[in-house]
């Protein structure tokens, strides 16, 4: 007798973005696609351009090839009716019998930065009721959001370095009073960053005052919100985070940048920075940033995946909670996928964790009612003694 096969998971996979992090955003994909196993999934990769467009059969090796082509394929578009669940040909009309419809179980959403990390993308698929990875709207664009994140950190009770946020308009408008109020309150040297973004794009370290304006004018060009961070002779620290509601966390590694800073060229240039993984500190202050790395989870309501990063002061030992990136790089060299490894959990099998964890909390989400019967109003008063 023949036996039954498991259906694969369709899981359609985002790539690209209108994000300064786009190229990275390609790298991930492309080791993601390479690891993933086929007996288990259906894969639709989906490349978006720069300007926006949802190109479907797109790999990302091909994107990152010198001198590729732009591809041709027909953009798609993500359906918001729940009763279509999938992609569909952008010149297609809704409905209930939509020619052309590629019916998707799971997204994951593999978009660092803005219009992808920042919680735009995880609302559109929450209106089309499909399973994702990663948090949901809240945590991505409190994850993604600098200066919004360590008031929660704040608030929960975390350490984190002395910080101001700055308006663009309000630098644009009194860049006196600005540079005036930022010099009273930080010492240099300072860090100046764009609010939204990652893997350094649009950050400047200040050491002198005269380079303060020139940073604020580069942070300005990605973000209307600037984050401006004391500066510290630290160690840099992370702890990748899986789970829910019950995140696990990984070891410990550290990062040592042979730049200025752990820049974006330090990041992803090979041979500027190095990985040690675990990191060489004592088991005390391990247990303590893993501990740290799961309240700050928590406190942005994270799901999925999570990267959490510490400054360790030298001199004192102090940790401070940097950051945390809820969609982190996710190539095979990345520092999330490398720690988990290291904890015991390889690649590809991380991957079938992430896809498990955005079913069930899909499933957790649709035990919310969205509709509300107002039974008791309806009840006549004499009735409701």
């Amino acid at each position: 007798m023949p036996t039954d096969v498991p259906q694969k998971i369709r899981l359609a996979v985002l790539f690209g973005g209108r994000s300064g992090e786009h190229e990275v955003s390609i790298a991930s994909a492309t080791s993601v696609l390479q690891a993933i196993d086929r007996r288990k999934y259906e894969v639709l990769p989906v490349y978006l351009t720069p300007e926006g467009r949802w190109l479907p059969e797109v790999e990302p090796a091909h994107v990152l090839q010198p001198g590729a082509q732009p591809p041709t394929q027909s953009p798609v578009l993500l359906s918001s009716d729940p009763q279509q669940r999938g992609l569909l040909p952008l010149a297609a009309q809704s409905g209930a019998h939509t020619v052309g419809a590629r019916p998707v179980d799971v997204v994951f959403p593999l978009l660092h930065g803005t219009y992808g990390e920042d919680g735009t993308v995880q609302g559109l698929l929450e209106l089309a009721d499909v399973p994702y990875i990663g948090a949901g709207v809240l945590g991505s664009a409190v994850g993604m959001d600098k200066g919004v994140m360590k008031v929660l950190f704040q608030a929960a009770g975390l350490p984190v370095v002395p910080y101001l946020v700055v308006r663009r308009l309000d630098w644009e408008q009194r860049p006196a009073d600005v540079q005036t109020h930022i010099l009273q309150t930080l010492t240099l040297p300072v860090f100046v960053k764009p609010a939204n973004l990652g893997s350094s794009v649009g950050i400047s370290k200040v050491k002198q005052v005269e380079t303060l304006p020139a940073a604020l004018d580069l942070a300005c060009q990605y973000d209307r919100r600037l984050i401006i961070e004391q500066g510290m002779d630290c160690r840099e620290l992370e702890c990748s985070v899986l789970g829910n509601d019950e995140p696990e966390v990984s070891i410990v590694g550290e990062i040592i940048s042979h730049r200025e800073f752990y820049d974006y060229e330090a990041k992803y240039r090979e041979g500027q920075s190095e990985l040690c993984i675990p990191a060489a500190i004592d088991d005390a202050l391990a247990a303590e940033l893993r501990q740290l790395a799961a309240l700050a989870f928590r406190a942005v309501d994270a799901a999925g995946l999570a990267r959490v990063d510490f400054f360790v002061e030298r001199q004192t030992g102090t940790p401070y909670v940097n950051e945390i990136n809820t969609l982190p790089g996710f190539t095979t060299v990345s520092m999330y996928p490398k720690l988990w490894e290291a904890s015991g959990l390889p690649y590809a099998q991380l991957i079938d964790r992430l896809v498990q964890l955005a079913l069930e909390r899909h499933h957790d989400r649709r035990r919310s009612r969205t509709t509300y019967e107002p039974t008791l109003l309806s009840t006549p008063v004499k009735d409701r003694a």
